[in-house]
């Protein structure tokens, strides 16, 4: 067998972009070219883009998506690719991989196991294909094996998993080493979660070992359609050993990584490839940032808005924004970074003194407003305050009173009675944070930029947001994360990224600041403590756990009193029932975590229910 240059790349992608989609097709091909590469796997999907919903019910995407495989065909002189693309056939739509081999179509694999769990629709769209079953498909009057097909390409067998097909237990690699396939490429669409990226690592690896092969992975890139985030990660593995690995998520629309492999010789060492930080205080930086820059380009924003109050939800989103910019810059340069933003009317000095080049752009990218009342503190100002000029965000500061006043004395009159804290409390909160809507969506509006939204994960989980009020905006950055992780990432971030202003924030209790400050309003206290929220939502809406079942789990811990872990329960669950409509409206989010709480992705739940009351009975009666 022969000594082949194999590789992978991973192309940062949107959906129903055709001229996009290929220019990175035809640029990672014309890369392998130049590098010498024989055999290359591009990702799954990657002519259409893998988010395209509903669209793929649609006929015409597939004729479209087969003009566009005849034209990448060209561009595969003396190379050997293989590119993904939904294929329509005998009535039935199909995930598969085209092989292509010095400008001629060798066949289709399908894919076999389609993922219809969590964030995944593909039984929607798709048939998966019979294993071991071979066909034909006519194009443009020539014939091509469709199927579960073995290629041979200078004595190496090749195989294919896409994605889906290689996390079940029953998969094509068993079938393979059956028959001595040497070389297993998986096309991949597989997004992001917080320390997903090992148990991809391990999978890879594994592979190898198991099925002794050589195994490619290409990944996806970046914020393709808006929710989902892909780390663009290669990895190639050999006999259980992992032989070359590229830098994730990054901002470049391209990536290339390959290996010489000697298929002759079974006991070819390699050097270790290079490690990357892979903490989740990392991992949720790099993902967030990569995914803002992606949306601001592809959604054709000439920036973000905030509403930055000095908490720790807002100021978490404003450091992600400067992060999005740093990282950039630093990957791409200032150039690269702000021809690749789209925004035109971007300018900044010398771009040699990075620091200044930052702090200029951020400037132009992002505008904050803190909008206080008599019921904000100077601590909130000064937060928001001190961390926009660190960063160099632009900064505005206004009192909404007036607004509060007007809507407040219109229903007096109305009712013909005076509000008062004792009868009227949400209701009186909940006007300060509708009346922060309107004008920041003008700020957004005029300056043609996306309102960022600053609600979290928690806070949808009980219901902690004023609807038409915090929970505003085009984009919501943290929603897939819980309120305690944002607390004791900020902390790590003024220790580990140099953000140093955030000493204030982290100075402070979090507080929606909307009673009288003589109150001392924290959220905790209206709530429950944020550890514990986590613990519960784990179980409750993570494992699907029932009120009693969270509570035997949770009081084995002593993860607090009995009495108080029932009323803490009890809480829980009957604002996650009261609160599902507010989820249904919430700005989309990036899918971040192992599961969330949007319906339109991982969580679905009535919007009226029982409110769980038979089960909140039985835990109340328990001893």
């Amino acid at each position: 067998m022969s000594k082949l240059r194999i590789a992978g790349a991973t192309l940062n992608q949107t959906p129903l972009a055709w001229e996009n989609n290929l220019n990175n097709i035809r640029e990672a091909i014309n890369d392998a070219i130049d590098k010498g590469v024989d055999i290359l796997c591009l990702p799954e999907l990657c002519i259409t883009g893998y988010g395209c919903e509903d669209v793929f019910l649609s006929e015409w995407l597939y004729t479209k998506a087969m003009e566009c495989l005849l034209e990448a065909k060209s561009y595969c002189k003396n190379i050997t690719v293989a590119i993904g693309l939904p294929v329509k056939h005998e009535g039935l739509s199909y995930n598969a991989t085209c092989m292509i081999r010095n400008e001629q179509i060798l066949g289709f694999y399908a894919k076999q196991n389609m993922a219809g769990d969590g964030v995944h629709y593909e039984p929607r769209w798709f048939t998966p294909w019979k294993s071991g079953t071979v066909d034909k498909i006519i194009i443009e009057g020539d014939e091509y094996k469709f199927g579960d097909i073995i290629f041979e390409i200078e004595g190496v067998k090749i195989g294919f998993e896409i994605c889906e097909d290689a996390w079940r237990e029953v998969r094509p690699a068993c079938r393979l080493f059956e028959q001595k396939v040497n070389l297993i490429l998986n096309p991949s669409a597989s997004h992001f979660a917080f320390e997903k990226t090992r148990l991809r690592e391990k999978l890879v690896v594994d592979s190898s070992k198991n099925f002794h092969c050589t195994y490619v992975y290409a990944n996806l890139l970046g914020n393709e359609a808006g929710r989902m985030v892909y780390d663009g990660e290669i990895l190639i593995a050999r006999y259980g050993t992992l032989i070359k690995r590229n830098e994730w998520l990054s901002y470049k629309h391209m990536q290339l990584q390959f290996a010489d492999v000697d298929f002759g010789n079974e006991d070819e060492t390699y050097a270790a490839p290079d490690e990357w930080p892979r903490d989740k205080n990392t991992e949720f930086v790099k993902a967030s940032s990569l995914a803002l820059f992606d949306y601001l380009r592809k959604s054709r924003s000439k920036g973000f808005v905030l509403s930055l109050s000095g908490g720790a939800d807002s100021s978490s989103i404003a450091v992600l924004v400067a992060e999005m910019v740093r990282r950039g810059v630093e990957e791409l340069g200032a150039e690269d970074f702000i021809k690749k933003t789209g925004i035109s009317t971007l300018q900044v000095g010398d771009t040699s003194d990075h620091p200044s080049v930052i702090k200029q752009l951020v400037s132009q990218i992002l505008t904050c407003a803190y909008q206080g009342t008599v019921n904000s503190s100077e601590a909130t100002f000064q937060s928001a305050k001190e961390l926009a000029e660190s960063i160099g965000a632009t900064f505005y500061s206004w009192l909404i009173d007036e607004e509060v006043n007007s809507y407040t004395q219109k229903i007096e009159k109305a009712l013909n009675r005076p509000l008062t804290w004792e009868t009227d409390d949400i209701a009186l909160q909940n006007i300060q944070a509708r009346s922060r809507s309107p004008i920041i969506w003008m700020l957004a509006n005029i300056e043609n930029a996306l309102l960022l939204t600053t609600s979290n994960r928690s806070e949808a989980d009980v219901g902690y947001a004023t609807m038409d009020g915090d929970t505003s905006g085009s984009i919501a950055p943290i929603a897939a994360v819980d309120k305690h992780f944002i607390i004791t990432w900020l902390r790590w971030a003024e220790r580990n990224l140099g953000y140093t202003a955030l000493n204030y924030v982290n100075n402070l209790q979090p507080s929606a600041e909307l009673r009288p400050l003589a109150q001392e309003q924290t959220d905790e206290a209206d709530l429950m403590p944020y550890p514990v929220i986590v613990e519960i939502e784990k179980l409750a809406i993570r494992d699907r756990k029932s009120p009693v079942e969270v509570y035997h789990a949770l009081n084995a811990v002593k993860l607090e009193s009995s009495e108080l872990l029932k009323a803490h329960i009890t809480k829980f669950f009957r604002l996650w029932s009261r609160n599902q409509w507010k989820r249904e409206r919430t700005a989309p989010a990036f899918h971040l975590d192992d599961f969330n709480v949007d319906p339109r992705t991982w969580c679905r739940f009535p919007i009226l229910s029982s409110g769980f009351e038979t089960e909140l009975r039985e835990l109340n009666e328990l001893d």
